[in-house]
């Protein structure tokens, strides 16, 4: 009631501002020159924080919304998902000389077998007009002494409840780097003593990357399934910086035949 109460409180004496300001300046060719001085110098002072505030919502509204969601999918998916490193800020947004099985948030672990390491994974907003995902991943390698880099990415429940091998699991990506280098995507779905692995590797030729595993070539069993997640392998990544500006996952029957 009180939250109420205060609400109409400060509609009314907004309203009751507006008023006074649009009666200031439609009087303004009349008014006494003492009082149009006064006005002036507040209405200047006023216009400084208006236009402050103005410049920071437009700059924070014309960004993709934390929490975002949205991503084009196929219109029969029946599951998708972003991982919540391109929804919203993570309490560590970034690592640096960061070790084999590192975390960036509690889905996205980092994996080498470098002695020394100078690789640096951080969070950052994204700005452009065409993004869809709030916030994107950069990676930094400088040196690199080890035979592998991936990251891994846990496939959420939701991702694998109900998963058969007439299901298609569709990876979108948008990928940028300073200079070309392969990378492969490696879907792994634990079904009991088991892991099933399908490898594909990554478009980088489109400003949009698109990677299909089509289940119906594995060996799953669909009763056994426990657990999903997917490698992103980058091949030869020294001196490179990689940027994941979104990731997303869904999931789709396969068209029967």
């Amino acid at each position: 009631m009180a939250k109420l109460g205060g609400n109409l409180l400060d509609t009314a004496f907004y309203s009751r501002t507006i008023a006074k300001w649009a009666r200031n300046a439609r009087m303004a060719r009349s008014a006494d020159l003492v009082s149009l001085r006064r006005q002036r110098l507040r209405a200047r002072q006023l216009k400084a924080h208006l236009d402050s505030l103005i410049h920071v919502a437009d700059e924070r509204l014309s960004l993709p919304l934390e929490g975002s969601t949205s991503f084009p999918k196929p219109h029969n998916a029946d599951w998708a998902w972003r991982p919540e490193l391109w929804r919203g800020p993570l309490p560590t947004p970034g690592l640096s000389a960061a070790q084999t099985r590192s975390m960036l948030g509690s889905e996205v672990t980092l994996f080498h077998d470098c002695e020394f390491s100078e690789l640096t994974l951080r969070q950052l907003r994204n700005l452009r007009a065409e993004d869809l995902a709030p916030y994107g991943l950069r990676m930094d390698v400088f040196q690199f002494d080890g035979s592998f880099l991936s990251l891994v990415i846990d496939l959420p429940e939701g991702g694998v409840d109900g998963l058969k091998r007439t299901h298609l699991i569709r990876m979108d990506a948008i990928i940028e780097m300073e200079k070309p280098i392969e990378i492969f995507a490696r879907l792994n779905i634990k079904n009991g003593p088991n892991t099933e692995q399908i490898v594909r590797e990554v478009d980088l030729t489109q400003d949009q990357t698109v990677v299909e595993f089509d289940l119906a070539y594995s060996n799953l069993n669909e009763r056994r399934v426990e657990g999903a997640w997917v490698d992103l392998i980058f091949e030869g990544p020294e001196m490179n910086q990689v940027v994941l500006r979104d990731l997303t996952f869904s999931r789709r029957p396969r068209a029967q035949i």
